[in-house]
């Protein structure tokens, strides 16, 4: 509302909402605080889990930060940007979903008695900023470089720290059999062109989730698992050594694209167009067949047709194939997906070591397995319930994207909030440095680092303050010496994460304290909220 010679002028609708100033910054803090506290008690090993009802009417059980916040619906624009976080960090690093939203939520809440104070935001963002460029420095000093040494001592470390993640899933009963999977997978699918590596889990490791049978018989199947069954019941269900021949193009008589008319004149004019439609068809099958072929996979149909002549060269035939799947099964067994039949050449035939039809449950699966060295696996999951193995799948997906890091970057920090408790004492010691109003801020940064190791100890019951006034005194007694000193988990007392054994990615790390601190500065930018819904036009 602006006022003109004492008389209001209505700039904004009337059922439009508008909060400035302070009142914005104060209703963004506490949007972020509410968000935080709906998952801190989802972080570390004695986390708790969260119990949701989806839309559709199906049950989400998990302790995942992304899994819970991505089922919330709220309506405030702060509350929304906070959720957005563990989308990106997912996204990003696919771990520490939940430390990233706690650490975020809390940087805001220690802005929140300065701007009370008036201390403009510009002041408070500067001093956080500093403060993330001094904190990116100190983790580099503590990183543990893993890349020399044998493939063998990596894969051993490598194991570590993805037991670490593990360690606070679901799947911590059993997470040897876990981490033997996810490291399995990443191995299979890593791609090392020149210095690039490439690892693509999304697109080739599929998660084949099977309900009945025990968590223990998951497995990794060195190449492709299709919910399909042979086309044709004469067909071969079990082939060793197969040639595999993989096409995107249909195997039936060309339609016409939009609505064709035929006219007919002779009585023998139908015949031959019949004759000509088989023709076509079995021209298709013999330009397959002259190349031995043991088994064809099309993207598109397969006619009745088709079949029978394949019966009659024993080819074993599968059909309307999802595109994902075909290029998975490509990338596993070196074959190359082929548009047109009569442009098959040898070396598009791809090979494995064998195809075989299994009944699991009430449906059948085919499984094209033991490749030579294959790029795409499938990981055969198998659970009491639908709920538990969805729970599996998305702790396994953390597990594998945490493997994927290290592979990657392969550089680790200590665990259980030690990281965390070190850079708060550094920045404390350096905020004695900063001259003028900087350096509030910028020690509040420090305090609220401490949420990780505290939120940790209250998680499983330990007496917070005395145990974190140890920690606190443990790294002040020796900064450096003590940098891996932090909180075990299970028990609530302080040990050091080099002998506990407690490890994690550096990529992961450094992507939570920078999306932490930036989203808090990005939101103590906004002095300006107007939300409001346009009228329904009748």
């Amino acid at each position: 509302i602006a006022t003109m010679q004492n008389s209001n002028v209505f700039v904004l609708k009337d059922n439009t909402k508008r909060e400035t100033g302070r009142k914005a910054q104060i209703g963004n803090i506490n949007a972020a605080k509410t968000v935080a506290d709906v998952i801190r008690t989802c972080l570390g090993p004695r986390a708790m889990l969260k119990m949701l009802l989806n839309p559709v009417g199906g049950i989400v059980m998990t302790n995942d930060g992304n899994a819970i916040l991505r089922e919330i619906d709220v309506s405030h624009p702060g509350a929304k940007s906070m959720i957005e976080l563990s989308r990106a960090q997912d996204e990003e690093v696919g771990d520490g979903t939940t430390s990233v939203i706690i650490l975020a939520g809390e940087m805001l809440s220690v802005a929140e008695p300065w701007i009370a104070k008036n201390m403009h935001p510009s002041k408070i963002i500067s001093a956080y900023t500093l403060a993330l460029k001094d904190a990116l420095v100190h983790v580099n000093t503590i990183a543990v470089d893993i890349a020399e040494g044998s493939e063998e001592k990596l894969r051993a470390e490598m194991a570590r720290i993805v037991k670490s993640s593990v360690g606070t899933k679901f799947i911590n009963r059993w997470a040897d059999a876990m981490v033997e999977l996810a490291i399995t997978a990443v191995q299979t699918v890593t791609v090392e062109e020149g210095e690039r590596k490439d690892i693509d889990i999304k697109r080739y490791v599929r998660v084949e989730r099977i309900p009945g049978g025990e968590v223990e018989d998951c497995q990794v199947i060195m190449g492709c698992v299709l919910n399909k069954d042979v086309t044709h019941s004469k067909m071969r269900r079990r082939i060793e050594n197969p040639r595999v021949l993989l096409l995107d193009c249909p195997l039936e008589f060309k339609k016409g694209e939009s609505q064709t008319d035929i006219e007919i004149t002779g009585e023998t004019d139908f015949a031959t167009i019949l004759q000509m439609e088989e023709d076509a068809v079995r021209k298709m099958v013999e330009d397959i067949a002259k190349f031995n072929v043991d088994l064809v996979i099309t993207e598109k149909g397969l006619s009745d047709l088709a079949q029978h002549f394949f019966v009659k060269h024993g080819i074993t035939g599968l059909r309307r194939l999802r595109k994902s799947d075909n290029n998975r099964i490509a990338r596993a067994t070196g074959a190359t997906i082929v548009s047109r039949t009569d442009e098959i050449r040898e070396s598009d035939i791809g090979k494995a070591g064998l195809y075989e039809v299994r009944k699991i449950g009430d449906e059948y699966f085919s499984f094209i397995e033991k490749c030579e060295a294959p790029k795409a696996c499938t990981i055969l999951l198998r659970g009491a319930s639908k709920d538990v193995l969805q729970e599996v799948e998305r702790n396994l997906q953390d597990a594998m994207c945490v493997a994927r890091n290290v592979a990657l970057e392969p550089r680790l920090l200590p665990g259980g909030g030690a990281l965390e408790m070190s850079l708060s004492h550094h920045l404390l010691e350096k905020s004695k440095t900063i001259a003028g109003v900087s350096q509030y801020p910028y020690r509040a940064v420090a305090i609220a680092l401490e949420v990780i190791p505290r939120t940790l100890a209250q998680n499983c019951g330990a007496r917070t303050v005395r145990v974190l006034t140890e920690l606190r005194a443990k790294h002040a007694q020796d900064p450096k010496g003590n940098c891996s000193w932090g909180i075990n988990g299970a028990t609530g007392a302080i040990v050091d994460m080099k002998e506990y054994g407690v490890w994690e990615p550096y990529s992961v790390k450094i992507q939570t304290i920078k999306t932490a601190i930036e989203a808090a500065c990005m939101l103590l930018r906004v002095d300006d909220i107007v939300s409001g819904l346009a009228k329904l036009q009748q």
